[in-house]
C-alpha cells in the first residue's frame, strides 16, 4: 500500500508485513495503478480466495459461531427486538421466533488489490455475509485507502461503497454486524461513543480485535485517557475469541466476536449513559485513523 495519507495507518502497519512476503503487488512502475486495475481479474482473484478459505478448517469453526442461529443467541436484545415498521425485513429462527435481518458495515479493510492480507480479509467478509444470510447490498464498506478501481471492484461484487469518511461514527438503528479487522483503537472508540446507550449497544455485533487485547497492549493510564469508551466496554461486553491458523496469523490474529448483552448493561448506573462526550484525540501521537478534517486538509 502507498504512504499517501489516504489510508488507515493501522492497515499499513499490520498488513504490510504479510504483503512483503508475497509476490503479488501492484507494479512499482505504474504511476496510477488504480487506473490500470483489471476489474474482472481482481474479482476473480477475490472469488478464488473465497473458495480457498471456504475449505479451511478455521472457517468452519467461525461459521459455527456466526450462523444466523448463533448470532441470534449472541445478541438476543438485538435480534429479537420488534421491528419498528412493517417494511422491516425479518427472518425466522428455528424455534419460530422472528428476528430482524442484519445490516453489515466494514471499515478499514485496506488496499486489497495490492495487499494480500486485505484480500483475505475481504474474502472472509464475503463468507460471513453468506453465512449470516446478509444480502451483499446491505454491507457498506469504506476505507480511505481504496482506489477508484477498488471501489469499482467492490461494487461489482455487489457491496455498497460509502463515499464519506464517517470516522467510525455510525449509529446502529437496527441489528448490525461491524467488521473491523485490525483497525485502530480510535475507530472502535468512535463507534462505541456513537452508540453509547442501552438501546444501541445491544444492536451491535463486532467482529474485530479483542478489547481485552487492546487494553493489555496499551499503557493503562493512556488507554483510559484516550479510549474511555473501550475502557468501559471491556467491563460490559462479551468476547468470544475466533481461531486463527498459524499461516494467517498476520491476517486474522486477535479476532473476536464482541456483543453487548442487555443484562450486562442494565447493571451500570444511569449516569453512565448521560450525555457521553465525543472523543477527542489531540494528545494521541499515533492515532491510527485518518480523521475527516485531516483528509480534507490534505486534499487542498
Amino acid at each position: 500500500m502507498s504512504d499517501t495519507g489516504e489510508e488507515w495507518q493501522v492497515a499499513r502497519r499490520r498488513k504490510g508485513a504479510a504483503r512483503k512476503s508475497k509476490s503479488f503487488q501492484v507494479s512499482s512502475n505504474s504511476t496510477s495503478p488504480q487506473e490500470q486495475l483489471d476489474i474482472g481479474k481482481t474479482v476473480k482473484r477475490i472469488r478464488d480466495t473465497v473458495s480457498e478459505l471456504r475449505c479451511e478448517e478455521f472457517w468452519h469453526e467461525w461459521k459455527g459461531f456466526l450462523s444466523p442461529e448463533q448470532l441470534l443467541l449472541a445478541g438476543p436484545g438485538a435480534l429479537l427486538k420488534p421491528p419498528e415498521n412493517k417494511d422491516t425485513e425479518e427472518t425466522l429462527s428455528r424455534d419460530g421466533r422472528q428476528s430482524q435481518q442484519l445490516d453489515c458495515v466494514c471499515y478499514g479493510l485496506g488496499s486489497f488489490s495490492s495487499c494480500v492480507s486485505a484480500r483475505y480479509q475481504l474474502a472472509l467478509l464475503l463468507l460471513l455475509l453468506d453465512a449470516g444470510q446478509i444480502p451483499l447490498k446491505d454491507c457498506s464498506v469504506y476505507d480511505p485507502a481504496f482506489s477508484s478501481g477498488e471501489r469499482d471492484v467492490l461494487r461489482e461484487l455487489g457491496l455498497t461503497v460509502l463515499t464519506e469518511n464517517e470516522e467510525g461514527k455510525r449509529l446502529a438503528t437496527k441489528p448490525t454486524l461491524f467488521y473491523l479487522m485490525h483497525c485502530g483503537k480510535a475507530l472502535y472508540n468512535n463507534l462505541l461513543w456513537k452508540n453509547w446507550s442501552t438501546q444501541c449497544l445491544p444492536l451491535m455485533i463486532i467482529i474485530g480485535n479483542s478489547f481485552n487485547g487492546m487494553r493489555d497492549r496499551t499503557i493503562e493510564r493512556e488507554f483510559k485517557r484516550d479510549y474511555g469508551y473501550i475502557t468501559q466496554a471491556v467491563c460490559v461486553c462479551e468476547e468470544r475469541p475466533l481461531p486463527c491458523p498459524s499461516r494467517l496469523i498476520d491476517v486474522f490474529s486477535d479476532t473476536a466476536v464482541i456483543t453487548f448483552p442487555n443484562s450486562n448493561l442494565d447493571g451500570l448506573p444511569q449516569s453512565t449513559w448521560v450525555e457521553p462526550p465525543e472523543p477527542q484525540y489531540g494528545h494521541c501521537p499515533d492515532l491510527e485513523i485518518i480523521e475527516r478534517e485531516t483528509q480534507s486538509r490534505d486534499r487542498r
